[in-house]
């Protein structure tokens, strides 16, 4: 394939988005598409700029990107606990927190911990956003959202961690999704099909080698790497994430975090 016609997609490098992007950098997709690693926030400006075709964008984005379309089936998601977007701080007590500190290469779990807060809790602290180095975020506030691989890492020596999806799951029963693959408005039809839901598949297969490329870098256990990626983090969209998608849309809009309600169109 010609690779000016070829696809172009982006999506973040970290180890919960790796299964969904093997196949397009190492297996039988590897010359489908032209693929871009970038932050989940910057995943987002590229596809709402239509500089790519394709991208695994933070789930709010649907709503804020007026033009995306969702592509069916895959997401990345937790069913009960993530373990890579989580809350922290040295206080023991949410209602205690008066500052937070986002991380700025997140908006569905930055929108989530205002939902929490505000819906959940009563109140709502005093937003910031940092580069997610937790000594820095904790300096001058009461806690600190971290996402992705560097959630997973840090020391917890005199921390408190909250997990989100644990959160989200205690105050609903639902499980959460946190990204899926979107489309932008002059892709759909125009470039050649993408079959992402097979690409998922071919990429869990492929865990082991995923789990050797991560292993040295994240230095966590290969046991950790395995029970994060087969029970930590869901890649298949189903009922229950699907119920947990549009009751996190509703409580967005009903907080101003959107600017509109789409329907979830699947």
């Amino acid at each position: 394939m010609n690779s000016k016609t070829k696809p172009r997609l982006a999506a973040s490098n970290y180890l919960n988005t790796a299964p969904l992007i093997w196949s397009f950098k190492h297996g039988a997709r590897k010359d489908e598409a032209n693929l871009v690693e970038a932050l989940p926030s910057s995943c987002a400006d590229l596809l709402a700029r239509h500089e790519v075709d394709f991208a695994l964008v933070p789930a709010i984005e649907y709503q804020r990107i007026e033009d995306a379309k969702l592509v069916p089936g895959v997401c990345v998601g937790a069913r009960q606990k993530v373990r890579s977007v989580v809350l922290v701080s040295r206080l023991n007590n949410l209602k205690k927190m008066r500052t937070v500190a986002l991380d700025d290469s997140s908006r569905t779990s930055a929108a989530l911990v205002k939902i929490i807060f505000k819906e959940f809790l009563g109140f709502e602290p005093q937003w910031t956003t940092r580069s997610p180095d937790i000594r820095q975020m904790l300096r001058d506030n009461d806690a600190a959202l971290i996402i992705g691989d560097p959630a997973m890492t840090f020391a917890r020596d005199g921390l408190r961690v909250w997990d989100l999806a644990t959160l989200w799951h205690d105050f609903t029963g639902l499980g959460f999704v946190f990204a899926l693959w979107m489309a932008g408005a002059i892709s759909v039809g125009a470039t050649p099909a993408i079959d992402f839901v097979q690409a998922a598949r071919e990429g869990l297969a492929q865990r082991n080698e995923i789990i050797d490329s991560y292993e040295q870098s994240l230095r966590l256990s290969r046991s950790e790497l395995e029970t994060y990626l087969t029970e930590n983090i869901t890649f298949f969209l189903d009922d229950d994430l699907r119920k947990g998608l549009e009751l996190y849309y509703d409580l967005a809009r009903k907080h101003d975090l959107i600017p509109g309600l789409k329907p979830l169109n699947l």
